[in-house]
């Protein structure tokens, strides 16, 4: 139990008062990417920025800043000291974001995802071209008024994994780089001496939710506090303790593109399902970073969902729910499910392949931001550096640059977590496997005592830890590349 102390309450009154707009906001969010009619667009656009600024307002205010100065000056325990030093980074960076640029941020971000929305759906990246113009100049205006050490990408990275320095993420990956090229080139190469259509079929939509469920709910996904439901894009969103919205998208030849979406999403779903609902409001009943956030989809998703243990308890079940599967034995099952093959696809992308498609997007965004490259010049820059990357060439945008949402939402930076999160994923996965009882119960595709170690390890320590103070008292060294690539060379080679 956290100690309390006069300012330090206040403080959190103020804190979960932010919270409850930045949840509304969350609401509406999740309503404009599932059941919001086209029209409403717009006006949604204004709800959101008017939120946004609002709760911009509420945290950078003199009343906030005075709070927070007098709970400076209190002592408490390891939360409550940890929640006041999170509450002053956000402050710090708030303040030095006027409330317009936030609402233009807001109100762009809006217009954005639904021009990317319709340029996906037409492959033109024309029409989502003149708002990436608009998010990138944000972008930069953000990164100039918070400051940086070597280049922009360093702010913006600082707000998904906090820090975190752009040359020490890239330091990891060009010293990993070659290795994983490698692998991936070795395990396309063995998969293709393979059948590659081991899992042709149709499979009804209902019934690939009903399958879905079942798992979702198997690996302990609480569907009292949680739902599925179908977008463009999966996502995961905790709009409040108890309510945790999970979507995915169908595909009626191939059951598995929304399973593993559902697992992945159902993994950060106990994330948050996971967190100390006591903090709600506070830093310490936040996710620390996207890293770390993205190393519990990845853990679910591959190293559960894609394992042996794993399809000997739910093959069973898939055949009865779809027939024309009863023909294939669990080794062939296994074998076509982790399949290694070049995709256009990120979100489709084996884990082979995986980071080679986060790789690209990292170095696009850094010279994007630095200016390298010009929005006009996207499309051939995407797929120049795709050929370099993959050996072939998108056959259009919807399959090249306009396949992820994140720069309609503004999110430049992000995609160096998702290879973080693999990185994190296998480490924190090969310590849970030292407890004999847990490595027993995974065996036996027992999936509840694991997800009580990342409940202890991961889940409970909200942002009281940084993310590699957090990797060290979980696993006793930060993050380490290795566990991921031994992974990934006994699963494919």
């Amino acid at each position: 139990m956290t100690s309390s102390t006069p300012a330090y309450d206040a403080l959190r009154e103020k804190s979960l008062e932010i919270s409850l707009l930045g949840n509304a906001a969350g609401v509406l969010g999740w309503d404009q990417e599932t059941y919001m009619p086209p029209g409403g667009v717009a006006y949604r656009a204004k709800q959101l920025s008017w939120l946004s600024g609002k709760m911009h307002e509420l945290g950078t205010c003199d009343d906030f800043r005075k709070t927070l100065e007098e709970a400076e000056q209190e002592t408490g325990d390891d939360v409550q000291t940890a929640n006041v030093r999170e509450l002053r980074h956000r402050f710090d960076r708030a303040t030095k974001l006027p409330r317009s640029l936030v609402e233009k941020n807001s109100e762009t971000t809006s217009l954005g995802k639904a021009a990317w929305a319709e340029a996906r759906e037409k492959s033109d990246f024309s029409i989502f071209a003149p708002h990436l113009v608009t998010l990138l100049e944000i972008a930069r205006e953000k990164a100039e008024l918070w400051g940086y050490e070597d280049e922009p990408y360093d702010a913006l990275l600082e707000g998904y994994e906090r820090s975190a320095k752009t040359s020490e993420v890239a330091a990891i990956f060009d010293r990993v780089g070659d290795e994983l090229a490698d692998t991936a080139r070795e395990a396309c190469e063995k998969s293709a001496t393979q059948p590659t259509d081991l899992l042709k079929g149709h499979y009804p939509i209902a019934d690939q939710q009903k399958l879905n469920r079942e798992i979702a709910e198997d690996i302990g996904f609480d569907f009292n506090c949680g739902r599925i439901d179908t977008t463009t894009h999966p996502f995961c969103t905790g709009l409040g303790p108890g309510d945790t919205r999970l979507t995915t998208r169908y595909l009626e030849d191939n059951f598995t593109s929304s399973l593993f979406g559902v697992l992945h999403e159902a993994g950060h779903g106990l994330y948050d399902q996971g967190l100390p609902t006591e903090q709600h409001g506070l830093p310490a009943g936040n996710a620390v970073s996207l890293g770390i956030h993205e190393s519990q989809s990845r853990l679910w998703e591959n190293h559960v969902g894609r394992s042996r243990a794993f399809w000997t308890k739910w093959l069973p079940r898939a055949q009865e729910i779809f027939p024309n599967l009863a023909s294939l034995d669990l080794d062939t099952f296994l074998t076509a499910i982790n399949r290694a093959e070049k995709t256009y696809i990120r979100v489709e992308a084996d884990e082979a392949t995986y980071d080679l498609h986060i790789m690209l997007r990292f170095d696009l965004e850094r010279k994007m931001l630095n200016g390298e490259i010009e929005v006009k010049d996207i499309p051939n820059a995407w797929n120049e550096t795709f050929e370099k990357f993959f050996a072939m060439t998108p056959p259009d945008d919807s399959h090249g640059c306009l396949q992820d949402i994140h720069w309609s939402m503004g999110g430049l930076g992000y995609f160096a977590t998702y290879t973080l999160g693999n990185f994190n994923a296998a480490q924190l996965y090969h310590k849970a496997l030292q407890d004999a009882g847990i490595a027993d119960a995974c065996d036996n595709a027992d999936y509840l005592p694991l997800l009580k170690w990342m409940r202890e390890n991961v889940h409970q320590k909200g942002s009281t830890l940084f993310p590699q103070d957090l990797m060290k008292a979980a696993t006793g060294e930060g993050t380490n590349p290795r566990f991921h690539l031994d992974h990934l060379k006994r699963r494919f080679l």
